[in-house]
């Protein structure tokens, strides 16, 4: 199956491990990620101005770039992912942004009269390509490599799970998705009180000191229920707990692992 791919710019930068194992498990899966072309950077946070357009553009035109494929959108990077599928909503519910938008993008070209974007493209996140596509059974069993004894803790972070009202990617107190995906590439999943707490990663140039307090208390509260490891789909909170944590706990790319369990790398 295909589905238009959204990089977003971190994981052609510093989160290149996340977007490589990405695409080579995805093709032994049997799914074709086909990255649109053109695409600008999301702007890696959602603005909250009401009357905030421009920094929701480049979403947009991803959004409709998708909509002139297959209308399916597939994203990897959680803060991606959560700026554009909000954006999606706006696109969708907010008649002033829409307007706004489209008149913009006709303006310049990019939209030719008469065409507009209202919100058609379905945005997914790479788990729920393997949740909803593949299907946890038929990742299962393409697993040659199960990553037996290994005790993993699914960190969640803030970005995939709020506002849940417009993610509605799984549910915001007692995520599921990421421990399903452990269990299927034949780890243990470790459930620890802090897995989808923020990591504090935009505050990281403000004040490093609660930054790494936070990563702190989120490592240790994963090893004391026992996890051996943190995987997650969010750059920004790999970074975090990998730089500003004691560095006691490994924090890993969810895809990379599941690279290694389909015996890819």
């Amino acid at each position: 199956m295909k589905f238009s791919y959204y990089p977003g710019c971190t994981l052609k930068t510093q989160g290149k491990d996340l977007d490589i194992y990405a695409r080579k498990s995805a093709e032994a899966l049997g799914i074709d990620m086909e990255e649109i072309e053109n695409w600008q950077c999301c702007g890696a946070v959602y603005p909250q101005a009401k009357d905030e357009i421009a920094r929701k553009l480049s979403a947009v035109r991803a959004l409709d770039s998708a909509k002139k494929q297959d209308g399916k959108l597939l994203t990897l990077c959680s803060a991606c992912y959560n700026v554009i599928k909000r954006v999606n909503n706006d696109m969708k519910n907010d008649e002033n942004i829409n307007l706004k938008a489209n008149n913009y993008l006709k303006a310049t070209g990019y939209l030719a009269e008469g065409d507009e974007y209202n919100g058609e493209t379905e945005v997914i996140h790479y788990l729920e390509m393997l949740r909803d596509t593949v299907g946890w059974a038929n990742l299962k069993a393409k697993v040659v490599n199960p990553l037996k004894g290994v005790k993993i803790g699914a960190y969640y972070g803030c970005l995939l799970l709020r506002p849940s009202s417009v993610l509605q990617f799984d549910n915001p107190e007692n995520p599921t998705i990421l421990e399903d995906f452990i269990k299927a590439i034949g780890a243990t999943p470790v459930v620890y009180a802090m897995r989808n707490e923020c990591c504090g990663a935009y505050v990281s140039l403000k004040d490093k000191e609660v930054v790494k307090k936070t990563a702190n208390r989120i490592v240790n509260n994963a090893k004391a229920n026992g996890a051996d490891m943190l995987i997650t789909a969010c750059p920004a909170c790999w970074y975090n707990l990998n730089h500003n944590s004691d560095g006691s706990l490994p924090v890993k790319y969810l895809t990379e692992l599941l690279a290694q369990a389909l015996g890819l790398i």
